[in-house]
């Protein structure tokens, strides 16, 4: 309950902070997301119970939420041109965070501070964060739009075939990034039969070489086209990962799952930076499309927990081949002839 509904929550509340994204509040949404986030989370290092942890999760869900979508929706505004390459950059950063947040929150826990110490320490962090999200530009227009304006030309957006197809390969690419890390402990333990700290290992690798592709993609972008590199890269998957699968013995499987940390780098970054140019000048829209298609990828390690629980977990596992095939499959985006994209020149 305490991951789940704050997260249902927050996922309802996205196509709202988008909507309001692509008005004059933006400024005000970041600054306000940062510093409920930073209060969320000192409720959450001092929460005594159950009921007060999950009204803590509650609050900062959706807060840290419309203060990483619109800075995101921000990023993706001030250079147009260079969307992949920024998407890749954030991704990198997330990269640090997920690599990184276990490490010192165990390292907090080993040295007798605890986990609700560490909680303290990044509500007071997330303060200066917030304070600093004042200099982000915010949205300047000759008309400003109203939130049901907004909300309006975000509804249109999710019906538009362009941008879902892009939202449909940006969720098909999760099964084999979150989903996949979702459950690979549990398949290295009960379907592999490698114990716990092989198995933690297993985890760590697949993790350690998804940030070093996070980081070698960012050259890589400068000379091949994004998209030219997400067909390569699924195809290599698509050998990669059944030969994973069917691997017998551990250490085949570990450097397997080495190489397919590497080779997933960029599906998230590259799908959800065609997304945003699918819709220029409209970045809390994109905002708001993604946040619909967060409600249904939510759904998703559910339903496989639920096949996995009668047909098992191997065979489970084969679903998440869809991810390269959907890749594969990604739409060739036309030349725009009639969009403008939004300059620096459009944001103070």
């Amino acid at each position: 309950m305490l991951l789940a509904v704050p997260g249902f929550v927050g996922s309802l509340l996205d196509p709202l902070v988008g909507a309001a994204g692509d008005t004059r509040f933006r400024r005000t949404l970041l600054v306000g997301g940062g510093m409920v986030f930073a209060a969320a989370a000192a409720l959450v290092a001092g929460a005594p119970g159950f009921w007060a942890l999950l009204l803590a999760l509650l609050v900062g869900n959706p807060a840290s939420g419309a203060f990483v979508s619109l800075a995101q929706a921000t990023l993706m505004d001030l250079l147009p041109g260079e969307r992949e390459r920024s998407m890749a950059r954030w991704t990198l950063a997330g990269s640090f965070g997920y690599v990184g947040g276990p490490l010192l929150l165990s390292a907090a826990i080993w040295a007798g501070f605890g986990w609700r110490a560490a909680l303290a320490v990044l509500a007071v962090l997330a303060l200066p964060v917030a304070v600093a999200a004042r200099r982000a530009p915010s949205i300047r227009a000759t008309d400003p739009k109203s939130f049901a304006a907004g909300l309006s030309a975000s509804l249109a957006a999710v019906r538009r075939p362009d941008v879902l197809r892009w939202l449909a390969t940006l969720e098909a690419a999760d099964l084999l990034l979150d989903v996949f890390h979702g459950f690979l402990a549990l398949y290295l333990v009960d379907v592999a039969r490698l114990d716990s700290a092989a198995a933690a290992a297993g985890v760590a690798v697949w993790t350690g070489a998804s940030l070093l592709g996070d980081w070698l993609l960012l050259p890589l972008l400068r000379r091949i086209d994004g998209l030219r590199y997400l067909r390569v890269s699924a195809l290599l998957t698509l050998v990669l990962y059944p030969a994973f699968l069917l691997a017998p013995s551990a250490a085949t499987k570990l450097v397997l799952v080495a190489l397919l940390g590497l080779l997933n780098s960029g599906w998230y970054a590259i799908p959800k930076a065609r997304l945003f140019e699918a819709l220029p000048g409209q970045s809390g829209a994109a905002v708001a499309v993604g946040g619909i298609g967060g409600l249904v990828g939510a759904a998703v390690p559910l339903v496989l927990g639920t096949v996995a629980s009668s047909a098992g977990l191997e065979p489970t596992m084969w679903v998440l081949v869809l991810a390269p095939l959907a890749l594969l499959a990604a739409p060739r985006p036309r030349p725009a002839t009639s969009s403008v994209a939004v300059s620096e020149g459009q944001l103070t």
